[in-house]
């Protein structure tokens, strides 16, 4: 076999000899890192965050690099996608004020709040979810999953919210004009000495982008993995990925690569 790919015996006994060079040795180990922090994301983080974090650990490595020795590893970050229609419009009120305009950057926590519902669905038939994001971190501080688009449970979102946020002064919380957040019951949940309620222009879900992109990325990065059998194995999931990872870990460019908890903690600190 040697002779035929032209290899001498010496030669091919001489490689198989030959130990690693340092630059093998400092590849391999940065490789088992990125391996590590990929695992510990749930397979989420791309080469921009896993750069990031193996830069805050001490190594001096360009995206470019990770990117290639993820390629290597045949490991990238999961996305998935589809759509559905959450928002049923009711009669539009020309007194319902965008009074975010599309501000997405607030200079503190509790100053504006975020809100949506955005369909998932599982074997048993869609659920709903409605989410409550703090806009200044990101965080979620309210969420509400449900097997119907009924008001009701756009409310315990927000009293979610509300019970884990201490309300020293009013907050703009802001959603689409769907009936659910246009209903007696949503504005008595708002009071207007807690709430300014902002609303997007009818048609311009780009007025609601950050918690819109938050429903994105629940779905491709975690939800659209799992074949969810209803609505219990769904609240499971979205627990997992709120509660012990999105909030509390993963980190956000526009955090600063720091998840919101920490984003929040440096605020107080």
């Amino acid at each position: 076999m040697l002779n035929i790919i032209g290899v001498s015996t010496s030669g091919y006994y001489d490689w198989k000899k030959r130990k690693p060079s340092n630059q093998q040795k400092r590849k391999e180990s940065v490789k088992q890192e990125i391996n590590r922090i990929y695992n510990e994301s749930h397979q989420i983080y791309g080469a921009p965050k896993i750069t990031s974090i193996l830069t805050a650990l001490g190594h001096t490595i360009a995206e470019k690099t990770v990117g290639n020795y993820m390629r290597e590893e045949g490991i990238k970050a999961i996305w998935v996608t589809p759509y559905r229609q959450t928002t049923i419009d009711p009669d539009f009120d020309n007194e319902l004020k965008n009074i975010l305009n599309r501000d997405f950057q607030p200079k503190a926590p509790n100053t504006v709040w975020v809100t949506d519902i955005t369909y998932i669905y599982t074997m048993s038939g869609f659920v709903y979810l409605t989410s409550v994001m703090d806009l200044f971190s990101r965080k979620i501080v309210g969420w509400q999953l449900s097997d119907s688009l009924a008001t009701e449970h756009v409310i315990k979102a927000v009293e979610k919210a509300k019970s884990n946020r201490k309300i020293t002064h009013p907050i703009v919380i802001h959603s689409d004009r769907g009936c659910q957040f246009v209903s007696k019951s949503y504005i008595k949940a708002t009071p207007a000495d807690q709430f300014v309620r902002s609303y997007s222009k009818k048609g311009t879900p780009w007025d609601n982008a950050c918690i819109e992109s938050f429903h994105a990325l629940i779905k491709r990065e975690w939800l659209n993995r799992y074949v969810i059998k209803n609505i219990v194995h769904a609240h499971q999931l979205i627990f997992e990925y709120i509660e012990t990872f999105y909030n509390t870990t993963r980190i956000h460019n526009y955090c600063g690569m720091k998840s919101p908890y920490d984003y929040e903690d440096t605020f107080a600190s």
